[in-house]
């Protein structure tokens, strides 16, 4: 996928990368307000899910280890419980991913941008 970049300002070489901030200004921006909600905003949704989906997955290996009799449980056919968790598994990660993805996209995205903005505007 391709990424458009905005056309240089009149005068700038296009090769030429844009002003790099100072070190006080990357450090006024970590200690500003701004930064602290979108520092929450993110762990927020990342560590909950992250240990939530951790949880989930321990389950998993017990129940394979310790309970092979539920797990091994068939519930149509060939498919057992141990196949429909394995597989739930794959779908937990790619929702998860998906459910980041959109969060990013509407809370974290625009709140950085705006930081981003601020500090190459001042450089």
């Amino acid at each position: 996928m391709a990424t458009e970049a905005s056309p240089p300002s009149k005068g700038e070489a296009p090769d030429k990368p844009p002003a790099m901030p100072s070190t006080a200004a990357f450090v006024e921006a970590q200690e500003s307000a701004e930064f602290g909600e979108l520092r929450r905003a993110h762990r927020s949704f990342a560590f909950p899910l992250t240990i939530a989906f951790v949880l989930w997955y321990l389950l998993y290996v017990l129940l394979s280890n310790y309970a092979g009799g539920f797990m091994g449980t068939k519930l149509f056919g060939n498919i057992n419980v141990a196949l429909v968790l394995g597989l739930g598994q794959f779908a937990t990660t790619f929702l998860i991913a998906w459910w980041y993805s959109q969060h990013a996209a509407k809370k974290l995205d625009p709140r950085a941008e705006a930081i981003k903005a601020r500090l190459e505007g001042d450089a």
